[in-house]
């Protein structure tokens, strides 16, 4: 009975709110994770993106306006990820903030020494706990044209992650999915990276990725959607485990 009324529920917004032919075109023009999938799958994916638009509060700030095609878009690139898990992945939280570019938030940290430090890093996105996530239209746009980036997929990734408390690079794994195998992968593709990345040799992913754990994860997420022959290619172990996990096949 539940699942009849969610299915009800489904048709009722889609058929109130459907994302026009012309919007939809439009955003797997520019959302390319999207436009390699095949007629079933976007079509999932549309229905995905217009329950996402439904279910999320977008809120533009700095005079920021942001158009039905744009907004579609970010839906679009939103959903990505959960095409094969589902919206019930993005429970929790309800907003997200779009800043006209890179942000800076300002943020008191106190050292193990008790001083306290005022810090000003320049962000293109940013996801909290059960909070919004916080995205730079600049860089949206950009998505696609840097090969392997996608901001979007990037913040989506660190929802995901933290489903299982704070972002670790250890989101929570389906039941048929190995947590050892998981955590050997990652650790092995880590430590290679970082001894490559010493020793001054061209990374086959974004440095960034080297920040921490859950950094590790968000970037090679985003190569998977947006690169995945590069990633399959150079980290074969972790692209078969993100594969597993977003039950995806991105070619």
């Amino acid at each position: 009975m539940f699942n009849k009324i969610r299915n009800w529920r489904v048709r009722r917004i889609v058929a109130r709110h459907p994302i026009g032919e012309s919007l939809w075109q439009d955003a797997l023009r520019r959302c390319a994770p999207a436009r390699r999938l095949g007629a079933s799958d976007q079509a999932t994916l549309r229905v995905l993106a217009t329950l996402f638009l439904e279910s999320k509060s977008m809120e533009p700030t700095k005079g920021l306006h942001l158009d039905d095609a744009d907004l579609v878009l970010l839906a679009t690139h939103a959903c990505v990820p959960i095409l094969k898990l589902g919206l019930d992945w993005y429970d929790g939280w309800h907003s997200i903030i779009v800043y006209p570019d890179a942000f800076i938030p300002r943020r008191t940290q106190t050292d193990a020494a008790g001083v306290v430090h005022q810090t000003s890093t320049v962000m293109a996105g940013e996801a909290w706990g059960r909070g919004p996530v916080i995205l730079s239209w600049a860089n949206v746009l950009n998505d696609g044209k840097r090969p392997g980036h996608n901001v979007v997929i990037h913040e989506m990734a660190h929802k995901l992650d933290m489903l299982n408390g704070d972002a670790n690079g250890f989101p929570p794994l389906h039941r048929r999915m190995d947590r050892r195998v998981w955590s050997q992968v990652f650790s092995s593709a880590w430590d290679r990276l970082q001894a490559e990345h010493r020793s001054g040799a061209d990374l086959p992913i974004d440095p960034y990725a080297l920040e921490s754990p859950a950094e590790f994860f968000a970037v090679a997420s985003e190569q998977f959607f947006e690169s995945p022959a590069t990633l399959r290619q150079h980290l074969p172990d972790v692209y078969r485990q993100l594969e597993q996990f977003y039950r995806q096949h991105p070619f």
